[in-house]
């Protein structure tokens, strides 16, 4: 493990009490070194906070977020006594390929294992994995393949697993409006307008996504340079192109593929939440109830709260994570 350098966090332990009483878009993590460690085919970038040897918590967020998301959710686990971990995705922030020979897949087997090499390069062997967009699906990914590594479930948005099947399938035309998005990345057009404008896409992402959620231009640029990372638009790009048929993944993969396609069941304890004024495209709470066949509670968060859960209720988020760790 190496430390690279130092992120802008607010203070230290004292400032616990009052990041879990400030506005999400105000609160931050208490002090905290940006670390790094060698994992399958990346070097992570991961911010970690309380006790080394607390229950760890494995905090994944999703796109177009990085791991501020989770910096008002962090001291409150830390002060709780847990290790919260929150790593940047491939593609994101700090993280980086070992090699350029490595294709820059973003299939979501490929995103899964990253999270299991990870908890192996850190050494641990449970951990509760809590997350949201794709963290919320690699987190489901986990907790269904892997649920010898998992102590518990946070899953925003429910249950996430798909397949390039599925995803061939046609939805309603209200739904199919929402996945605008997702044809846009679909073209060679719209790659490029992904590289050249994507600042300015992802803050309309935030908006749509999260319409009642008034963040500032500061909390929008502390995540905006997690978008700087030289493999954003390849692994974003080839994220929506293989949910559609249209771009290959690994030929590693393919046996995690087949079974993700035939929708595993969840039996880890799990708590599933949502936002009253989710803009983004989810699944109605029912329609995933019965692929949760451990002790299961879901929760639905009312304030206006939008897609990215943990930074607009970061005190509801880490409640969860309490909970389930102390079922």
């Amino acid at each position: 493990m190496e430390k690279i350098d130092r992120r802008d966090f607010l203070g230290a332990a004292a400032m616990t009490l009052a990041a879990t009483q400030l506005p999400a878009a105000q609160a931050a993590a208490p002090a905290a070194a940006l670390e790094r460690v060698s994992a399958g085919a990346l070097d992570v970038g991961y911010a970690a906070v309380g006790p080394i040897g607390g229950p760890p918590v494995l905090l994944l967020h999703g796109w177009p977020y990085d791991i501020h998301a989770f910096d008002a959710v962090m001291p409150i686990l830390a002060a709780r006594g847990f290790r919260a971990i929150a790593p940047y995705l491939r593609g994101h922030g700090t993280t980086r390929f070992r090699s350029a020979e490595t294709m820059r897949n973003g299939q979501p087997a490929a995103l899964a294992t990253d999270a299991i090499q990870l908890l192996d390069a850190l050494k641990i062997e449970r951990a509760v994995l809590a997350g949201f967009d794709w963290g919320g699906r690699t987190a489901d990914i986990v907790a269904a393949l892997w649920p010898e590594r998992v102590r518990g479930l946070v899953a925003v948005s429910g249950y996430l697993i798909g397949s390039q099947a599925a995803g061939k399938q046609p939805l309603p035309p209200e739904a199919e409006l929402q996945w605008w998005y997702q044809y846009y990345f679909a073209t060679e057009r719209g790659r490029l307008g992904y590289e050249r404008n994507t600042r300015d896409f992802n803050k309309l992402i935030w908006k749509l996504a999260s319409p009642q959620w008034k963040f500032d231009d500061a909390t929008f640029e502390r995540t905006a340079t997690a978008f700087d990372n030289p493999d954003h638009v390849a692994i974003v790009v080839h994220n929506y192109r293989w949910r559609l048929g249209l771009a290959d993944g690994e030929r590693q993969y393919d046996a995690i593929e087949q079974r993700l396609a035939a929708g595993p069941t969840i039996g880890v304890p799990t708590i599933t939440m949502e936002g009253d004024a989710n803009g983004a495209p989810h699944p109605a709470p029912a329609a995933y109830r019965a692929k949760f066949t451990g002790k299961y509670e879901h929760r639905t968060i009312a304030g206006g709260i939008g897609h990215n859960l943990p930074q607009e209720a970061p005190r509801d988020f880490a409640q969860a994570i309490i909970d389930i760790a102390s079922g």
